[in-house]
């Protein structure tokens, strides 16, 4: 008896321990997405940053060095998108930011909803083309709607991505007057932002910004001689994008920490109830492209250094309101590198100008030489053509042998690297057809999938103004954090792949993963 006594004490003294030992759920989770954001660059500007920035992301958190996201041409939208729902972009629903419109015949924004109205805004957006639930949908769940969950972010679709279909808010930059807007898919705008609009807007500053380095720039590793010329970036009012450019600078950044500090104090988040809060906040280090000379190095190590101080504003303001303590923060890049400009012909780098114009026509006299007369391309839209599926049933035609006909044709242009019909990639026999796979969404991708030789330069002059997009393949290591009470700070330098992310975030705040995710969550050191 006295055994069975003394083994009942120490079970309980045993389940005692560990119910001290386990901690509490965090009351605020940050999400944060870098648009760009390259690891070396952090690595070799450690420096010239301050402890409570990205040393503090990489001494007290999980420090992912090679996030590989898997699939080509993405953007803010479809990475995001990816992060959030744990899914390939072939699944999201928001495979990039402009998607093709059938009706339209136009590449449109790929949350555009014309059912919902604009506050402080004419633009329509919702998220209810994004095809599975996000961590900010799940964590809403989790608190029975209670928790407050909002995103702020320069984009309107990386903002509502952010904040989900059950988000308490998305608010974004608008590109035409500056000021906070959300959409009446969510809840009515904050009134910290919709005063800031009126008191403190941004059109009423923007004339009176300028963007000049903020260190000396001949202390900059990897900055010419050439280039170590202080730059100045101005926004004058007169210039019609003058919104558009002011987003891709760290000016921008700035205006975010400010918005997202000025929420997290005004509406206590993190602080009440019982659920979990969340901010989630958009941020950019891509290179500016708006500069004279196309070399924009001066300019992204300068946005790297004061992106530090905002992350650094933006924790010391969650460690004065919420808490350190209860607050998990985790943040990752969009896992892909822009950095392609249009080079000097002096330098006499091979290649040369595709005309999307020229070669559609050139398609459709071929295809008309073979099959009979008729405009068979309904359009040529970032690389995917799309033929016309009734002008082919109307004449009795296979549509797989146009189809075929067409990619022959194609392959042997000037500039074109190869061409993939849709029934390649969804039965990839290549590693790079398994990348076109999971990034081309099947519902809303072309025929033809077109690639292009680096070098070349894509010239969309079935548009006006015509929009010319040079060609580059730039492969970069890629980031993401992790820091939370519970996990143990330690880095992980083998590829992680990026749909492990929202499982992970999930499974530390043990709530659902989002319905789409299907990758295991990461083990991590507790």
């Amino acid at each position: 008896m006295k055994k069975l006594v003394t083994s009942v004490l120490c079970g309980l003294v045993t389940l005692n321990v560990l119910a001290q030992t386990v901690p509490g759920r965090p009351k605020l989770v940050v999400g944060i997405v870098v648009d760009q954001m390259r690891t070396d660059y952090i690595e070799y500007l450690q420096s010239y940053f301050g402890e409570r920035g990205f040393r503090k992301l990489m001494k007290d958190g999980v420090y992912m060095r090679d996030v590989d996201f898997k699939v080509s041409d993405l953007d803010a939208a479809g990475a995001t998108a990816m992060l959030y729902t744990g899914a390939y972009p072939s699944q999201t629903g928001v495979p990039s930011s402009l998607v093709y419109d059938s009706e339209t015949k136009k590449l449109t924004p790929a949350l555009a909803d014309s059912k919902t109205l604009g506050n402080f805004t004419n633009d329509s957006y919702s998220p209810e083309r994004l095809r599975l639930s996000t961590i900010s949908d799940e964590l809403a769940i989790d608190g029975g709607g209670l928790s407050q969950i909002y995103a702020f972010s320069p984009d309107p679709q990386q903002a509502m991505i952010m904040a989900g279909h059950a988000g308490t808010g998305a608010l974004w930059i608008n590109n035409t007057s500056g000021n906070w807007a959300t959409t009446t898919w969510y809840k009515p705008m904050p009134a910290q932002v919709s005063s800031r609009n009126y008191s403190f807007s941004l059109a009423n500053r923007i004339d009176t910004m300028q963007w000049r380095p903020s260190v000396s720039l001949d202390r900059m590793p990897g900055i010419p001689k050439q280039k170590t010329i202080p730059f100045k970036h101005t926004f004058p009012k007169s210039d019609k994008n003058v919104f558009i450019r002011f987003a891709g600078t760290p000016l921008a950044n700035r205006e975010v920490t400010d918005v997202a500090i000025e929420c997290l104090k005004g509406l206590n988040m993190g602080t009440v109830g019982s659920g979990i809060d969340m901010l989630n906040l958009g941020y950019t280090v891509a290179p500016y492209k708006y500069g004279k000379d196309g070399d924009y190095r001066a300019e992204l190590t300068d946005s790297y250094i004061r992106l530090d101080k905002e992350l650094g504003r933006l924790f010391e303001a969650i460690d004065k309101y919420v808490g350190a303590g209860n607050t998990m923060v985790w943040l990752s890049s969009t896992g892909y590198y822009d950095d392609a400009v249009i080079d000097d012909r002096k330098y006499r780098i091979p290649g040369g100008e595709f005309s999307m114009k020229r070669a559609q026509s050139l398609i459709n006299s071929y295809l008309s030489a073979r099959h009979g007369n008729a405009g068979y391309v309904e359009a040529f839209k970032d690389g995917h053509i799309y033929l016309d599926h009734k002008i082919i049933e109307d004449k009795n035609l296979d549509l797989n042998e146009v189809v075929a006909d067409a990619r022959a044709f194609l392959t042997k242009m000037s500039g074109v690297a190869d061409a993939y019909t849709l029934n390649d990639i969804l039965s990839p026999s290549t590693p790079f057809e398994e990348r076109l796979r999971l990034g081309v969404d099947p519902k809303r991708g072309g025929d033809i999938i077109v690639t292009f030789n680096p070098g070349w330069t894509v010239v969309d002059d079935l548009e006006y103004p015509a929009i010319s997009k040079p060609v580059r393949e730039t492969a970069v290591l890629t980031p993401a954090f992790i820091m939370a009470p519970a996990v143990e700070p330690q880095v992980i330098s083998t590829p992680v792949d990026a749909t492990v992310l929202a499982p992970t975030v999930a499974g530390i705040l043990r709530i659902r993963s989002p319905n789409g995710a299907l990758a295991k969550p990461l083990l991590l050191k507790k």
